[in-house]
């Protein structure tokens, strides 16, 4: 898609967009429930319907109007490999570079990993465990002989782990962080955000000259440019990031043992690079934990789209969706078994299900026509209210102010200055989630729950909006399609399905938690206090809106990375534990 084409059908949707602003006084949609919790929406005659465009949705397009283009055909993210077979691929008319990876590549790991004798992995929280399991794997079946070392802090309770999944101080794969880090040609700095920013000086002065440092985050990229501050010259800086929690990293690189091809898709990044190394050793990096296809990034792209991805669909917008559902059913007289049902289990369940294997069109296509105007109700009226705090969000993220935020959380966790430690609470003792517990319960095997359509309106709304504000942004369709789609209902949903939104919140990275618990209630707020009322007040359908959506290039793309996921679903138990291990020893 042509950027001017992008920016004139935005800016056309804007302006025929409705208000949804409660002054709205016409009815369009007006949700009804029954005493048996069905739901039904009756029409209201067309006669009652005012088309207006409000003062606020001006001053959107205004706004958007200043926002990037797409990338266009001139921002490379071109490379060069000399191992790796690098494959041109197209996506809604952008041309991007891939590698694809497989277990048949192995036996090139240690071409890729020229001159370097240990990787030290530094950390041992959602990332750690599996990458360095992965990459022990990896490493093994292509009989190479480099080492895959733990490092952890003197006295970390982790040890216990790290030695159960068989790294050992006996055998050289285990031991202390700072030893660890001066003895690697490798360094994977898998420790948390917060702790990365507060021990950068002390990594980068125990690494040798000409080392690299591995992320899979590009968070200390945006915490040292906050600082005026830059990566020390003499070490290469590479990241290799999955579309994915840890967990899910290990759990499809086991289930593609028996499945060439399954794995977590991982964008890379060169930062910088001393001696021409750097981005064979990210692809070998990537191709060793079982990545199906890596695409290219930038690590400020990166930390931009995947801080804001958090705080966005993949978990802080899902669980402000999920509650404002939940609230607004029961209130319209569902049961709280059925209101569940019809948020969370059809958004982790049947909704991700169908995303996943047949694109967001399909689950439009799926419903009835009375379904489908129940779907267009909720997408026309939550669209703009999603977008506007998605917007704020990624700005948010881009100017460092929610880097700041999260490292000073993190420091609030102790006491200091004569203040008490605060660290952060759980979520699932109210009403909602305790009434999820029974339904998981009770839950048929392969239940994936109802396929609610005003649900799934508002949760495509949600991702199609995320999908503009990073196009607008710059980003490219691989990582906007991964950050958005892939990663949301490939990896996280498929968990939360089995454990519940609540548990997600409450156990994954402490950057995730953070950003949920700021930014949900935003999410929650606005689509009650909008798109809500907008439903309720008959505020009309955006049908220009509606035929964007049907009509966008995205859903081309999404077929193409498609043809590139995993060839497995991930399986989750019910019992499935992704408890970091702090968490697990603390509780």
């Amino acid at each position: 898609m042509a950027a001017t084409t992008t920016t004139t059908s935005f800016k056309a949707a804007l302006l025929s967009t409705p208000s949804i602003s409660s002054s709205t006084k016409s009815t369009v949609l007006k949700p009804r429930f029954t005493s048996s919790s069905s739901s039904r929406y009756s029409p209201i005659p067309k006669s009652l319907i005012a088309h207006h465009v409000s003062t606020k949705t001006n001053a959107i397009v205004a706004k958007m109007g200043t926002v990037p283009s797409p990338v266009s055909e001139t921002t490379s993210l071109d490379f060069h490999t000399s191992v790796f077979q690098k494959e041109k691929i197209s996506l809604a008319g952008h041309e991007e570079y891939i590698v694809r990876g497989g277990r048949h590549l192995f036996p090139l790991l240690d071409d890729a990993f020229k001159g370097i004798k240990q990787i030290g992995v530094i950390g041992w929280g959602s990332q750690g465990p599996a990458q360095a399991q992965n990459l022990r794997d990896s490493l093994a079946e292509a009989k190479s002989d480099v080492v895959v070392k733990i490092g952890l802090r003197k006295g970390s309770r982790s040890f216990a782990e790290a030695r159960a999944a068989g790294f050992t101080e006996e055998n050289g794969t285990l031991g202390d962080i700072w030893e660890t880090v001066a003895g690697s040609d490798l360094v994977l700095l898998l420790i948390s955000d917060s702790a990365q920013a507060d021990n950068y000086e002390k990594v980068f002065s125990h690494m040798k000259p000409n080392s690299i440092l591995g992320l899979s985050h590009g968070f200390l990229l945006g915490h040292l440019q906050s600082l005026g501050l830059d990566f020390p010259k003499n070490i290469s800086v590479i990241a290799v990031c999955p579309k994915g929690m840890g967990p899910s990293v290990r759990r499809l690189y086991v289930q593609g043992k028996e499945i060439n091809g399954a794995g977590i898709n991982a964008s890379f990044a060169v930062h910088q690079d001393v001696d021409g190394r750097a981005t064979d050793v990210a692809l070998g990096w990537s191709v060793a934990l079982g990545s199906p296809f890596t695409f290219a990034t930038t690590l400020e792209q990166e930390y931009k789209s995947d801080i804001f991805g958090e705080r966005g669909i993949l978990l802080g917008a899902v669980h402000g969706v999920v509650e404002c559902l939940f609230r607004r059913y029961v209130e319209d007289g569902m049961s709280e078994e059925l209101a569940y049902k019809n948020t969370v289990e059809c958004i982790t369940g049947i909704v991700s299900k169908t995303i996943s294997t047949k694109g967001m069109l399909a689950v439009y296509n799926s419903l009835s026509e009375e379904g489908k105007k129940r779907f267009e109700a909720a997408y026309s009226a939550s669209y703009y209210p999603c977008m506007e705090i998605l917007y704020e969000c990624y700005e948010d993220v881009a100017s460092g102010s929610e880097i700041r935020s999260v490292v000073l959380a993190g420091r609030r966790f102790y006491e200091k200055e004569g203040l008490p430690a605060f660290p952060m609470g759980k979520i699932d003792q109210t009403r909602m989630w305790k009434v999820g517990e029974r339904v998981r319960a009770t839950r048929a095997k392969d239940d994936l729950g109802p396929l609610c359509p005003f649900t799934s309106g508002v949760f495509v709304a949600l991702m199609m909006a995320q999908i503009e504000v990073l196009r607008k942004k710059g980003h490219s369709y691989s990582e906007i399609i991964n950050e958005s789609l892939i990663e949301a209902v490939d990896s996280l949903n498929p968990f939360m399905h089995a454990r519940g939104v609540s548990f997600m919140v409450d156990n994954c990275s402490t950057t995730a938690r953070l950003g949920s618990r700021k930014w949900a209630p935003r999410f929650d707020y606005n689509l009650t206090q909008q798109a809500f009322v907008a439903v309720d007040s008959g505020a009309p359908i955006n049908q220009d809106l509606i035929s964007n959506f049907l009509s966008d290039p995205v859903h081309e793309a999404i077929e193409v990375c498609a043809k590139l996921r995993p060839t497995v679903d991930i399986s989750v138990p019910p019992d499935a534990d992704f408890v970091r291990p702090e968490l697990r020893q603390s509780s």
